[in-house]
């Protein structure tokens, strides 16, 4: 009888195989050289997977043999080693990460859905943060460009809510183009979104409803735009744009909704991490 294969060693082999590609060796020609820079990312990218601290993402590559063999691992790395690692890690290096993934899926989307959602800043309950009246008053934000086929995260940006989101459209535009499809190299994808996206950014063929300040629409390319969601609504391609919701909530009940890092630099680079290993999970 074939051997069941524990979700936790594919998930392994995957983040070994793309922190390979995009990773160099070692972090400095003079580092230790016990561990190579892609086992420890790859170690982060799991403890991110099982929403885990860096103490008992030791703890369990303590008791998973399976795990350590698919990383290569001759002994467990310490925990601060963790640590150090993820601060080394920047979002060009996530980026390299993606790639590999998603030109292996070959992503092909009509429609690319637009979302936002945010993640606490900390570990406290609702409750005792209203029992000692230090309510957040912000948190983190990640904004994502899902495929509408595919499900998978085509583009992602991070930064600070409450806000507008439109600053964010240009961006995810320009990363997910790369996965939408043409016809005689002519642009037959679309973007969707809420919104919460309409700005000056958003271009005339986006199915992005326009805001309505005072109650009606008085400029006509905004009519226009307006009108065409209409249709999309009634057409139910508009409704398409529920996905990236439903993505949004699977990251968050698989992934945890908190940030655990204290640096705001590090806080934003999380967001990005849950993304990247939902395409790995999925």
């Amino acid at each position: 009888m074939k051997r069941r294969e524990s979700r936790y060693v594919r998930t392994a082999r995957i983040a070994y195989c793309l922190t390979q590609q995009a990773l160099p060796r070692y972090s400095h020609p003079k580092s230790p050289h016990h561990f190579t820079l892609p086992q420890l990312a790859a170690c982060v990218l799991l403890m991110f997977y099982l929403d885990l601290s860096y103490r008992d993402m030791e703890e369990r590559l303590l008791a998973s043999d399976q795990v350590c063999q698919e990383l290569g691992l001759s002994r467990v790395p310490d925990h601060t080693t963790f640590q150090r690692t993820f601060r080394k890690l920047r979002m060009a290096d996530f980026e390299k990460m993606k790639k590999p993934l998603l030109d292996e899926v070959g992503a092909d989307e009509a429609g690319i859905a637009a979302d936002s959602t945010g993640f606490s800043r900390g570990q406290a309950s609702l409750y005792y943060q209203t029992r000692t009246g230090r309510l957040y008053q912000r948190w983190v934000k990640g904004v994502y460009a899902v495929g509408r086929v595919s499900q998978f995260i085509l583009a992602w940006r991070s930064g600070w809510g409450p806000g507008s989101d439109v600053a964010y459209l240009a961006g995810l535009r320009r990363d997910a183009r790369r996965y939408g499809h043409y016809q005689s190299k002519r642009k037959a994808w679309l973007m969707l979104a809420d919104s919460g996206f309409d700005g000056q950014t958003v271009h005339d063929d986006d199915l992005i409803p326009p805001v309505r300040r005072g109650g009606n629409l008085l400029n006509p390319e905004r009519r226009a735009r307006a009108n065409l969601v209409s249709q999309a609504r009634l057409e139910g391609l508009y409704g398409q744009r529920w996905k990236s919701e439903t993505v949004n909530s699977v990251i968050k009940r698989k992934f945890g909704d908190t940030i655990r890092s204290r640096k705001r630099s590090l806080q934003r680079r999380e967001p990005i991490v849950k993304r990247l290993i939902y395409n790995i999970h999925c």
